[in-house]
């Protein structure tokens, strides 16, 4: 589905304008807040001495990802699940492939494109950063009794890169994406500076195996009063979506507010025709309530989504039995335990043995002059993605689309990770089959 042929999508920089059972619900289903009203964080003394001590060392500016933050502001998963926010509203989702006019269509994306933003942990919370080589899969039955698939992995730990593949196969929808966070210390504030882009098939639409393709990118994350008052959560900057077959973007303000003036949580946006310039709508509301979408040539406003009481539709996980040591869910497990009881000291001696045994296995690759290379993705200069997923999942109908994916890792309860999803170590310069389902018979994985 990438290959040399269809409309070129221009790369886009990160610069921005500032402003256990059979299967499990996901670990969000345990302290998600689906309202996002509970967005703020008072620390006690001891917290926030702990917080003094770690920041009064850096400099405004100063790059957040290399140090290690204490574990009562983490939340208790790994940022490629929380990744599954975006994909938890499939009555948005969905939809998109069955409506004909492009106009209609392109509305239809951006509504589903604003309705995972309310989905949050109470309070201010960071995921855990993934390691590399990480790996997360889960899926969602829906409605009609069909599925959807999530993969993803780690691609890269310095700078980090959380690479993902989702399909619906009977719905026509698949989903692309590598996400790149920066963080930034700002004085009272930290920034998480959401980089990296997200590419929306409909696979009915467009061109025959090709599509109709939708780049989006995200809003950057910014907490406040880190070091003074209590700790705020907001979403901010300019965002946009862009389906350059039918020269429709939409350009769209998540607005933080100022000092004075203002009002948090809101949004403000237009969808256009980029060709012609004409202005066909206009977005307002807030994103973790109700939005709205105005008509430019009739004037007329509707609601476009309503987050306040809109109820996500969680992921299933295998069961942690049947999960290998590089999957989030067990390798964070007592991590994960800890911070929910609690136990600080538990869960900051768990995290540190994690994150000791990542820096061992590095050592041991190099010492074996062994290059690591995904496990489940492979590179691509296509789209700004910088990883696609590993297998290419092309088949003509949703049956042999399911099969494809389910050769690439195990998702469904009952599978387990075997020699058949394995992949072997290379050396130097790595070459990739194309079929992971049929490995190379060769050494052990090297993926950590």
């Amino acid at each position: 589905m990438f290959g040399g042929h269809g409309p070129h999508i221009p790369h886009v920089t990160g610069r921005r304008r500032g402003s256990t059972t059979s299967s499990r619900k996901s670990e969000e289903s345990d302290h998600v807040d689906p309202t996002g009203e509970e967005d703020t964080t008072t620390v006690d003394e001891g917290e926030k001495s702990m917080l003094l001590s770690i920041i009064s060392q850096l400099k405004p500016g100063a790059d957040l990802s290399r140090i290690s933050l204490p574990t009562f502001i983490l939340e208790p998963r790994s940022m490629l699940e929380r990744i599954t926010n975006f994909m938890q509203h499939p009555e948005t989702l969905l939809p998109m492939t069955t409506i004909d006019d492009p106009v209609e269509r392109f509305v239809s994306v951006v509504k589903f494109y604003l309705s995972g933003w309310h989905l949050k942990p109470p309070g201010v919370k960071k995921p855990l950063n993934p390691i590399l080589g990480e790996q997360f899969t889960c899926y969602w039955e829906l409605p009609d009794k069909t599925k959807a698939y999530y993969i993803a992995e780690q691609t890269s730990h310095h700078p980090p890169k959380s690479s993902y593949f989702y399909m619906a196969p009977y719905h026509h929808v698949r989903i692309d994406g590598t996400l790149k966070p920066r963080s930034r210390f700002l004085g009272n504030s930290a920034a998480s500076m959401m980089e990296g882009v997200s590419l929306l098939t409909l696979m009915n639409k467009g061109e025959p195996g090709v599509g109709e393709k939708y780049v989006l990118n995200q809003p950057n994350i910014y907490v406040r009063g880190i070091l003074f008052g209590t700790m705020k959560y907001e979403l901010g900057d300019y965002v946009y979506v862009r389906c350059p077959e039918n020269n429709l973007v939409a350009e769209i303000e998540f607005r933080v507010k100022g000092f004075f003036t203002g009002t948090y949580n809101a949004i403000h946006g237009t969808i256009k025709n980029e060709k012609t310039g004409e202005k066909l709508y206009e977005i307002s509301g807030k994103w973790n309530e109700d939005m709205y979408i105005k008509d430019e040539l009739t004037g007329r406003t509707e609601p476009l989504f309503d987050a306040t009481n809109a109820k996500p539709t969680l992921p299933l996980v295998r069961p942690i039995a049947e999960q290998n040591e590089k999957e989030s869910q067990k390798l964070w497990a007592p991590t994960i335990r800890a911070l929910l009881k609690k136990d600080q000291d538990v869960a900051t001696d768990e995290k540190i043995r994690v994150e000791e045994k990542q820096r061992s296995d590095t050592r041991q690759r190099e010492a074996d002059d062994i290059e690591w290379v995904p496990q489940l993705f492979k590179p691509t200069d296509e789209f700004g993605l910088d990883y696609i997923i590993h297998t290419t999942v092309d088949g003509k109908d949703p049956e042999t689309l399911e099969k494809q994916i389910l050769a690439i890792t195990p998702i469904l309860p009952g599978t387990h990770a075997q020699a058949k999803f394995a992949i072997p170590p290379h050396q130097n310069q790595p070459t990739v089959p194309t079929n992971i389902a049929e490995p190379d018979t060769g050494k052990s994985s090297a993926s950590t």
